[in-house]
Formats: C-alpha cells, sequence, structure tokens
C-alpha cells in the first residue's frame, strides 16, 4: 500500500534525526523518541480527525476489520526509500492513535551492540529454551535477530519464526528462514507454535511468550529437541522464571519447575540507558547461564538462590544488572546517578563504588 506524502514527511524525518521511536497522537505534534528523551517535531498540532485519518492511510480493509473488532493493531509498513517500519495502533479517548517504530537496516556485530560473548555460545546449542527479557525499547528484538542472523551464518538447519510483526526480513544464507507474521499469515502465537513443531524446524523463534499456549507449547518444542528462542517483558532473570511459572494454573505449577529446570538454557535480561555524553543509550544486562546449581534451584523452587548463583558463576560470564552497571560506570560511559537509578539494590551499589573509590584514593 503506497504511503501518503505526510506520513513519508514524518518517517523521512525520524530516520534522519535516528529516533527510535514516532508517537501520533491527538493535539501534538508528531513526536520522535531520540536517545530516550520525547522531543516534539517542529510541525503543528495533529487534531483527533488528522491522527485517524493517518492510522487508517497505513491499513488495508482487512486490517481496518480487525483493528476495529479488537480495538488494537500491530503490523508492518515497508516503504521502498525508507525502510520497514513496525506499527501499534491503539485507541486512545476512542479515536485512532499510533506508535512507529524504525526497523534497523542491518544486523549489528556483538560489540556493537554490546551483548556479551557467551550468547553466542547460548546460539549454537541445539536444544533447549533461550529467553530475552526486559522492559518495552530494551532491544530484545534487535537481539533476537542478532541471534538469528549468527545461526544463518552459521548453521544448516531450518528457523521458523513467529513475529508481530516482522521487523527485521532475514536472506537465506546457510539456513532455510520462514518469517511467519501474527495477523498476515498465522492467527495466534499459540496455534502457529503447534502448526511450527509439524514443519520440521530446528530452531523456533517467538516474537513474545504472553499466554498459556504459547508458553506450554514453547516448553514442549524446548524439551522435545529444538532450539527455541523467545522474549518476555520482564525486569530480570528471577521474575523471568517467577512469571513463566505464574501463567500456569496452580495445580501445573510444580510441573513447570521441573520442565524448566530441564529445559531453560538461560536468560538474558537487558536495559538500554542513557550514556554519559546523553547522546545515545547503552546495553547493560543480566545473564543467567543454567548449571547444575541452577537447575537444582529451579527444580526446589528455591528462586530467591538465583542471584546468589550468578554471583558465584562470573567464570560463566554469568553477571547481575548491577555488576553491568557498575563496570559501565568505571569505564566512564555512565553517571553515578544513572546507575543508581537502574540498580536492583541501590544502596549495595552505593557501597561498592564509595569501597571501591576509597581504594584507589
Amino acid at each position: 500500500m503506497p504511503v501518503s506524502a505526510e506520513v513519508q514527511r514524518i518517517l523521512s524525518l525520524a530516520r534522519r534525526e535516528n529516533a527510535s521511536d514516532i508517537h501520533i497522537v491527538a493535539n501534538l505534534p508528531p513526536t520522535f523518541r531520540i536517545n530516550g528523551e520525547i522531543i516534539l517535531a517542529d510541525i503543528a498540532p495533529l487534531k483527533r480527525e488528522d491522527t485517524a485519518r493517518l492510522c487508517y492511510s497505513l491499513l488495508n480493509d482487512e486490517q481496518k476489520k480487525t483493528f476495529e473488532r479488537d480495538w488494537q493493531l500491530c503490523c508492518s509498513l515497508n516503504d521502498p526509500k525508507l525502510g520497514r517500519f513496525r506499527i501499534s495502533i491503539y485507541y486512545h479517548g476512542g479515536n485512532p492513535e499510533m506508535a512507529i517504530r524504525p526497523v534497523v537496516s542491518h544486523i549489528k556485530s556483538r560489540k556493537d551492540l554490546r551483548l556479551p560473548k557467551e550468547i553466542e555460545d547460548l546460539s549454537r546449542l541445539a536444544g533447549g529454551l533461550i529467553l530475552i527479557t526486559g522492559p518495552t525499547g530494551s532491544g530484545k528484538t534487535t537481539t533476537l535477530n542478532y541471534i538469528v542472523d549468527l545461526i544463518n551464518s552459521e548453521r544448516r538447519c531450518k528457523i521458523i519464526t513467529i513475529e508481530d510483526p516482522v521487523e527485521y526480513v532475514h536472506l537465506q544464507k546457510k539456513s532455510i528462514i520462514v518469517q511467519q507474521e501474527l495477523h498476515t499469515d498465522v492467527k495466534s502465537f499459540g496455534s502457529a507454535l503447534i502448526h511450527v513443531l509439524r514443519q520440521n524446524p530446528d530452531v523456533i523463534c517467538i516474537g513474545e511468550m504472553r499466554d498459556l499456549e504459547t508458553t506450554e507449547t514453547a516448553l514442549v518444542a524446548a524439551e522435545t529437541g529444538h532450539l527455541v528462542i523467545a522474549t518476555c517483558h520482564t525486569p530480570n532473570t528471577l521474575q523471568t522464571v517467577e512469571r513463566i511459572v505464574s501463567i500456569f494454573p496452580e495445580n501445573q505449577q510444580s510441573q513447570i519447575f521441573t520442565q524448566l529446570a530441564n529445559c531453560l538454557q538461560g536468560v538474558l535480561a537487558q536495559r538500554l540507558i542513557p550514556s554519559a555524553n546523553k547522546k545515545d543509550r547503552i546495553l547493560a544486562t543480566e545473564l543467567l547461564v543454567m548449571n547444575a546449581a541452577v537447575r537444582k534451584h529451579i527444580r526446589d523452587k528455591e528462586l530467591h538462590q538465583l542471584l546468589s548463583i550468578i554471583q558465584l558463576g562470573r567464570k560463566q560470564g554469568m553477571h547481575s544488572l548491577d555488576d553491568s552497571l557498575l563496570e559501565l560506570y568505571e569505564a566512564g560511559e555512565i553517571t553515578y546517578d544513572i546507575a543508581i537509578c537502574n540498580s536492583y539494590n541501590p544502596q549495595a551499589l552505593r557501597n561498592t563504588i564509595h569501597k571501591e573509590n576509597s581504594q584507589s584514593q
């Protein structure tokens, strides 16, 4: 579907300013998120009828019906000049508005993304479950696509992704890649995943483990020899395990602890935080890699022990978010205030920084 000149102007400006997101909201000009901050474009405020018109201009007839039925819709837009965009349309006060995310046109290297090197080892596993977690806008999809590209570059296998929507389009290298988009190719994550298992995949990527059916099928797939990579909207490793278990009815939760202990391979929690120069954002991470001790604590429902295991597992590359924040602060890449306000244990991080400062004097 051709994009109107008005929408093209907004998308072009966002690309030029390197915006991570575009917000089309009534009574405001088009708004960009740049380096984590909201910036208003130098354009006249949009009226309610303007936002509705812009939203509907991006939808085909089938998508309009879906949006009016479900009151929300995610889809993708591919402009020949400006590239791909992910679009999320919703109602606000009974009027359509949207958030648009420009999609990267190439996969950056692990070093450029600042991902821990252990993510490469996890991607080379033959089976099990790898989870990428973090709040919205923390780069989970970018990390997922990096892993897919790495597997595609190294292995002759079949990779199937289920995405909402497809953001980065992978060209086939060594692998066969099938990318399925929600509402275009499949009706739901759960039903799609059941059919994916019949398509002889080696690697399955799930845009989000968001419901019982999807999570249950993903665990079964990971237990039966597939490498399953999925994202979750959870802030850290502990809450990721808790969230997955809590999706299930209480009478199934003991079994889920056992399944997770058997099939989980690693959890990468990530967060994008402002850099010291305020010109960009930097990735801070927390990494849990499965070993015998982690599996035992999950099986025994002793999730409070996971942070201790992470701190003891540094030889395996495990680290907490606070370890990552401390490293970034000591390298001068983030400020003291940013390190403390993003910490899960601010007082402990303060004490560590003050202790190291006093020892260096």
